[in-house]
């Protein structure tokens, strides 16, 4: 199976893997339909980009790690642009091979995505090394406070001892708006995900206390 939003690479990949003999089950063009899809074809191997509809930041990665969840039998495969480093450690380090990420340069090079392909079905896995050279630079970040500014450890010391974004204000005599802001940048440098069933204030306060 295969999802990706450009419908020209899109149509282009299906034409290379039906040549190669591969039946193509299904091809989508957004992370709903690719979970939909896969469950209800159960494919050997399921390719897919990484931003996809609608939002093209990280849904077809997202959508990854779900059908790893839901059926581990199906393998994956990432191809992107990009190194979505949020999720694409999940993925890496996940159980059961059967999984890869690779940048979309490779798909220009029909041998080794092919192999790539090949060695996913088998039950291996397949990472390119830009993917993981990127990943293991960001693990190298003992300590993710020390990115922190001054200022922004001392909002994030304020938001440990209770404050609201209105009492750090005032705490620190500052606007309202520059707490914002900082509290912001505090989540990005922690790589903090934005997404539901995290609280994102909790975290960064957890990494506080912790160090």
């Amino acid at each position: 199976m295969l999802a990706e939003d450009s419908t020209l690479l899109r149509e282009g990949l299906v034409r290379l893997l039906a040549e190669e003999g591969h039946e193509v089950l299904a091809a989508v063009g957004d992370a709903a339909a690719l979970l939909a899809e896969t469950g209800r074809h159960r494919p050997d191997v399921v390719l897919t980009d990484v931003r996809m509809p609608p939002t093209h930041t990280d849904e077809g990665l997202r959508a990854a790690l779900q059908i790893r969840e839901r059926w581990p039998g199906v393998g994956v495969l990432v191809l992107s642009q990009y190194v979505e480093k949020r999720y694409a450690t999940d993925l890496l380090t996940a159980d059961g091979g059967r999984v890869g990420y690779l940048l979309k340069d490779r798909v220009m090079q029909v041998g080794e995505f092919l192999d790539a392909l090949d060695r996913v079905h088998a039950g291996g896995a397949a990472f390119d090394p830009e993917v993981v050279r990127r990943l293991l630079a960001r693990t190298r970040h003992v300590d993710p406070l020390t990115r922190l500014t001054a200022r922004e450890r001392e909002v994030l010391e304020k938001m440990a001892q209770g404050h609201s974004n209105t009492g750090i204000a005032e705490a620190l005599s500052v606007s309202r708006s520059s707490v914002e802001k900082h509290i912001n940048a505090v989540f990005d440098k922690l790589d903090l995900p934005d997404t539901p069933g995290f609280n994102r204030r909790t975290l960064a306060v957890l990494h506080y206390l912790r160090d």
